[in-house]
């Protein structure tokens, strides 16, 4: 991690968002190379049934946003960055059945689908479910990448990050882990 700053999101809205049609958050959003600012965008909601949205208590800056931000990772359109954080399971999917409302959880940076041939060998960052579009196994400049990474470009998935106040976290039964109430994020957040 790139030194240890963390942006507390602990006062981010404590909405019942079922009963919200539109609600919009705070999130940290590339634009362009050196070109980042605090948008307002529409809330993430779930999209499958193992997706959770979770309300980000904290996340933290690492030396691989700088990558994008300094344009060596090409990317087009308007993303959410951000790949280390954590937070408070808002919504769960009808297929998550791991993870409940109100559980705390740290997220790691690859997205995994628990199932494939790579995620049952521990070997989640080449996940062959979570990047379809860019998946590969040649590692190509602009193709053939391995797993999803959260805010971490089209190339590699296209999935938003969590320097946000609320996240989508596709195959929830996967990748949060459930931590204890009694560790600060700031003990956890870079596990």
């Amino acid at each position: 991690a790139f030194g240890k700053q963390t942006q507390s999101c602990a006062s981010a809205p404590k909405l019942n968002r079922k009963f919200h049609n539109s609600i919009a958050m705070k999130a940290l959003v590339f634009h362009a190379p050196g070109k980042v600012s605090v948008d307002t965008v529409p809330d993430p909601t779930i999209q499958k049934p193992d997706d959770v949205i979770l309300r980000v208590t904290s996340t933290a800056i690492c030396g691989s946003d700088l990558h994008i931000y300094n344009g060596f990772l090409p990317q087009t359109r308007p993303m959410t960055l951000g790949h280390e954080f954590m937070g408070i399971v808002e919504e769960t999917g009808s297929g998550v059945t791991k993870l409940q409302r109100g559980d705390r959880v740290v997220v790691p940076f690859p997205i995994a689908c628990g199932a494939c041939f790579f995620c049952q060998h521990d070997l989640p960052g080449h996940c062959e479910h979570s990047n379809p579009e860019k998946y590969g196994p040649e590692g190509g400049l602009l193709d053939e990448k391995g797993g999803a990474l959260f805010g971490y470009t089209d190339l590699y998935g296209g999935y938003d990050g969590g320097q946000a106040q609320f996240v989508r976290v596709p195959y929830a039964n996967n990748g949060p882990r459930k931590v204890q109430s009694d560790f600060a994020d700031e003990q956890l957040l870079f596990l």
